[in-house]
């Protein structure tokens, strides 16, 4: 991956001859958004012989959708127990199992010739800042028997003999899941887009809509456009025209670091080759270009200059793996995602011939890939699996309120899994003394049991003494027996 931040791609370079629409044109579909959803969505449904024209004010990829660690994996932000007690067992494993097509739709694309320099690995690992055995597994028998997802349990052990540090206990390893390259895949999706016959157009923001009629109009500064579909998928940034659809997603900014090159050590410090995230959300990190860490920062819903970050990535690592030392930062980059309310990303038809695929904050690449082909085959040839998503509506996310709450949110749980991870600890490190204490006992005894023991000599009592004068008139036969020899039992004389 050594061309990941060290050189411009091909596609990157495109951006110096970026394609502004500047005359009329029709479509069947058009997309507003050249992120990984929107992106998806059109390679989806040029592939399946529709007209795709693609909208995107800035340029592709230009905010978290090129900015992203590039873990691929099965799921969604919400939890899956909460899905399942949010619309049902049957559902959610239907939900679960798109969300397993989403990440398959990655994988097929994130090829060496599809993308060259992807640099597509495989294997993820969750682990856990408390020690939670029980419940990893009813998780592992939930993941493996009922959702049909292969993952595996690692005990304490197996965990710190990949990662060194005592900040983790136990851990889900998932061998099917995978990391590529996010800023080569979603340039190299654009390309893939482009070579179906979608047509993107950079520099181009929406000023209005007109979805009413058959015909929808898309007006921009430069020209207008007539489409049967639309589909919103650019998440926070809709702008004026869509400002309601905006305002139901919390904006969220969360950045990564780079280090510089750590050499060998990392290695020996960081033995696992793929992702490594927490079950907190808090540490996400794996190794790139050889010996570098990469590792993203805390969230925060108020936007910063990606560098400000720097030093709380430096931080993060010295805390987890201070036998790194003081390691250097050398690049930071982040962006912007929208969070929505309940957990879930928005997927779905808001009215005839209005779509939404946007919440994409903490879901992972493989729910925006998901959306992609989902909506292209509901257009196209009457899916209507998006519907497994209506019962998480679009729901208000309470502006400048919202982004404090948010804030306070956020703080609040970092500070409750640091002391969670902390009792853990504290825990663990009382019961190891106490077994210490234990062999240290167990130890004297044997020690103090290695010779012969003495038993106590039994002590019978003496009789009473016979006066004198009792003696000499006793009758015959009754003489005072002599008194009996005292043994000295277990001891050979």
């Amino acid at each position: 991956m050594s061309e990941t931040f060290t050189s411009i791609s091909q596609e990157e370079a495109g951006f110096r001859e970026r394609t502004r629409l500047s005359f009329d044109l029709d479509a069947d579909i058009c997309v507003i958004g050249a992120g990984l959803a929107g992106l998806s969505i059109a390679l989806e449904a040029a592939r399946l012989g529709a007209s795709v024209a693609v909208l995107e004010g800035r340029h592709i990829g230009w905010n978290a959708s090129g900015n992203q660690l590039g873990t691929v994996m099965p799921g969604f932000a919400l939890p899956l127990a909460e899905l399942i007690e949010r619309i049902g067992f049957e559902d959610a494993r239907e939900l679960w199992a798109l969300s397993k097509e989403g990440a398959e739709f990655v994988r097929a694309n994130a090829t060496e010739e599809n993308m060259p320099g992807i640099a597509a690995s495989n294997g993820v690992l969750e682990v856990s800042n408390v020690d939670a055995g029980d419940r990893l597994i009813s998780r592992l028998q939930m993941l493996n028997g009922d959702f049909d997802t292969e993952a595996e349990g690692w005990q304490v052990d197996r965990v710190r003999a990949a990662l060194k540090t005592d900040r983790y206990f136990h851990g889900v390893y998932y061998p099917r899941a995978f990391q590529v390259d996010g800023r080569k895949y979603v340039h190299g999706l654009a390309a893939m887009a482009r070579r179906a016959g979608a047509r993107i157009f950079e520099d181009t923001p929406v000023v209005s809509i007109d979805h009413s009629g058959i015909r929808k109009r898309i007006v921009t500064p430069s020209a207008r456009l007539r489409a049967t579909h639309i589909v919103l998928a650019g998440n926070i940034h809709l702008g004026a025209p869509l400002r309601r659809l905006s305002e139901t997603l919390l904006p969220v900014w969360r950045y990564a670091g780079v280090t510089a090159p750590l050499g060998e050590r990392l290695h020996e410090i960081v033995a696992f080759k793929g992702s490594v995230m927490d079950s907190d959300g808090v540490d996400h990190f794996r190794i790139v270009d050889g010996d570098r860490l990469m590792w993203v920062s805390p969230e925060t819903t108020w936007a910063a200059r990606p560098q400000r970050f720097a030093g709380s990535v430096k931080r993060r690592i010295r805390t987890i793996f201070p036998q790194l030392g003081n390691v250097e930062i050398t690049e930071t980059f982040g962006g912007a995602t929208g969070h929505t309310v309940h957990g879930m990303p928005q997927i779905g038809q808001l009215r005839k011939g209005l779509w939404v695929a946007s919440g994409f904050g903490r879901q992972g690449m493989n729910t925006s890939a998901m959306a992609g082909q989902m909506i292209a085959r509901s257009i196209l040839w009457g899916d209507e699996r998006w519907k497994l998503f209506s019962p998480f509506e679009l729901v208000w996310a309470g502006g400048v309120t919202g982004r404090v709450a948010g804030q306070l949110v956020g703080i609040w749980g970092r500070a409750s899994s640091a002391a969670a991870g902390s009792l853990a600890r504290y825990r663990e490190r009382a019961r190891v003394k106490d077994r210490e204490r234990e062999a240290r006992l167990a130890e004297a005894n044997r020690a103090a049991g290695t010779g012969p023991r003495r038993a106590p000599p039994a002590v019978r009592p003496r009789p009473a003494p016979v006066p004198e004068h009792a003696a000499q008139h006793a009758p015959q036969g009754m003489e005072q027996a002599p008194e009996p020899a005292v043994q000295d039992q277990g001891v050979a004389q």
